[in-house]
């Protein structure tokens, strides 16, 4: 159908840690009912974009649903301030928290190994603050579940509007959604996933859409920027001197 392949497509420990950045939970208290909830949700909303959702995914629902379960039924209250090996959560905790050190350990190395390549790899140092002036405020590690949450509030947005249920087929192409995308940022420069979408009146067209961002994003044609609202992000086409500079 409209596939798209992520490189960097996160494993479903990140959905988890997103979740509890995102809202603010305690990593030591997760609500496991609410985020079994978004959880699934969010599988939904992937599996409808056709994003090859893994089997781990699959396997930390179960999890999820297991723990969800084993939460209700009556167990003694712990005088300990953090989770116990009693607690249902507990393995869950743990694996997060490792992988958590990890994803902080692996950008820390990633961190010293840009910064070396800046001062070692092309010695060019007039080269390096055009780059960094093209980039300007780029996100380069904006989490794929960022862009998901934008992605339901552009659905919820049409389906509220009731303008979604039309008789008419409707079709197109990830490559035709593409070139409107460049279209309008052409037009108005950078705009938010909203902005772009505020003419469309078709869940699947703005399925698509999305698809083609994504996969412009892979492609690096467009820049991606995050602003102060979670559910919502930014794309911009990129500097003429950044699109060389990737080349």
């Amino acid at each position: 159908m409209y596939r798209v392949q992520l490189n960097n497509f996160e494993g479903p420990l990140d959905l988890l840690l997103f979740f509890i950045k995102r809202d603010e939970l305690d990593i030591y208290d997760i609500p496991i009912s609410y985020i079994t909830e978004q959880f699934l949700d969010y599988i939904t909303l992937m599996e409808e974009l056709d994003l090859d959702v893994a089997s781990e995914f699959v396997l930390m629902a179960s999890m999820l649903m297991s723990i969800k379960a084993k939460m209700m039924l009556p167990r003694e209250e712990s005088e300990e301030d953090e989770i116990d090996e009693t607690d249902p959560r507990y393995e869950l905790v743990q694996r997060l928290l490792e992988y958590k050190r990890y994803k902080e350990m692996a950008e820390k190395m990633a961190d010293i190994d840009e910064e070396t390549r800046k001062k070692y790899a092309r010695g060019y140092h007039d080269a390096d603050e055009v780059e960094q002036q093209a980039s300007g405020e780029a996100l380069k590690d904006v989490n794929l579940f960022d862009l998901i949450a934008a992605f339901r509030k552009v659905l919820s947005d049409i389906e509220r509007k009731n303008i979604v249920h039309k008789v008419e087929k409707v079709e197109t192409t990830i490559e035709r959604q593409a070139e409107f995308v460049i279209e309008r940022l052409q037009r108005s420069g950078r705009m938010s996933f909203t902005e772009l979408c505020t003419t469309i009146t078709h869940r699947i067209i703005v399925v698509v859409t999305f698809l083609a961002v994504l996969e412009m994003i892979k492609e690096q044609q467009i820049n991606l920027f995050l602003g102060d609202e979670p559910t919502d992000f930014y794309v911009d086409l990129k500097p003429v001197d950044e699109i060389i500079g990737t080349n």
